[in-house]
C-alpha cells in the first residue's frame, strides 16, 4: 500500500465540530491557543469566501487530531457519507479518486470490485487510514500523500471523483476542484459533500459574519458553490441538504 500524501485531509474536517451548535464551535479553543491566519479584508457578498485558510495551520490540525479524529467527528457526519455512496454511480472495475480520504472513514463504504484511491496531506491522518483499511482486510484501496491542488495523475484517469469535507478547508478549492475536474474522464463523476454559503440572506449574512472565527479552526463558513463552480467551469447536476442540521450540501456533478 502507498503511503505518500496531501490536503486537507479533511475528508470529514473540522468543520464536524460545527454541527455541535450548528456553525460550530471548537473553534474558540483554537483561538485561545493563538494560531493565526490571514483574512481578506474585503467583506463583499460576490466573492467565493471573505477568508483565507492557512496551510501550515491546516498540517497542524490534523496532526494534532489524527488519533482521536474518528472518535470526535466521525459519527457527527457519517450520515452524509453514506448519502455520498448511495449517490455515487458506482459500477465493477470503476476507478475512483477520494481526495482528502483523512482517516479512511469512507473506506469501507466503497463495494469490493471498485478500484479507489485516496490521497490525503497529512502523513498522520493516512496512517490512521492505513491502519483502518488493513483492519477490514481491504485490498482494492490504495493511499497516497498528495497535494489536491497539484495532483500527480495524468488527465482522465478516474471514472469518479470524491471530496468530503474537504473543499472549505484547502487553501485554493478553485484549483483543487478544477484539479477534480482534470483527472476525471469524460462523461464521469465529480462529487463533492460539505458545507457551503446558503442561499438564505440572512442566514449568509450569518455565515459570512462567522467565517473569520471559523478559518482559526481551519475552515469557511461561506464558501459560495455557484462562483465555485463556475470559476472550476462545472454545473451541478443536482444539490441535495443531508445530515443533521441540514446545513451541509451534496453536490453531483458530470464532466
Amino acid at each position: 500500500m502507498e503511503l505518500r500524501a496531501s490536503m486537507p485531509g479533511p475528508e470529514d474536517s473540522v468543520y464536524a465540530a460545527a454541527s455541535r451548535v450548528e456553525w460550530g464551535h471548537e473553534s474558540s479553543k483554537l483561538h485561545a491557543s493563538g494560531d493565526h491566519m490571514p483574512m481578506s479584508s474585503s467583506t463583499s457578498t460576490d466573492q467565493l469566501s471573505v477568508v483565507s485558510v492557512d496551510r501550515d495551520l491546516i498540517e497542524r490540525l490534523y496532526e494534532r487530531f489524527a488519533s482521536v479524529y474518528n472518535a470526535m467527528f466521525g459519527p457527527i457526519l457519517h450520515a452524509g457519507r453514506r448519502e455520498a455512496m448511495r449517490e455515487l454511480p458506482l459500477h465493477p472495475r470503476d476507478e475512483i479518486l477520494e481526495v482528502g480520504i483523512g482517516t479512511g472513514l469512507t473506506a469501507t463504504l466503497y463495494p469490493d470490485e471498485c478500484q479507489v484511491t485516496g490521497i490525503d496531506l497529512s502523513d498522520a491522518m493516512l496512517q490512521e487510514a492505513s491502519q483502518h483499511v488493513g483492519a477490514h482486510g481491504r485490498t482494492n484501496i490504495r493511499l497516497r500523500q498528495m497535494d489536491a491542488a497539484r495532483l500527480d495523475f495524468p488527465d482522465e484517469s478516474f471514472d469518479v471523483v470524491y471530496a468530503a469535507y474537504v473543499i472549505s478547508v484547502v487553501p485554493d478549492p478553485v484549483a483543487v476542484l478544477k484539479e477534480m475536474r482534470r483527472v476525471c474522464r469524460a462523461g464521469g463523476h465529480i462529487v463533492l459533500l460539505n458545507h457551503f454559503l446558503s442561499t438564505r440572506p440572512i442566514q449568509s449574512a450569518i455565515e459570512r459574519w462567522l467565517s473569520p472565527l471559523t478559518a482559526r479552526a481551519g475552515f469557511r463558513a461561506d464558501l459560495d458553490l455557484s462562483i465555485l463552480l463556475a470559476q472550476a467551469g462545472l454545473q451541478a447536476m443536482s444539490v441535495r441538504k443531508v445530515n443533521t442540521p441540514k446545513i451541509w450540501s451534496l453536490v453531483h456533478c458530470r464532466r
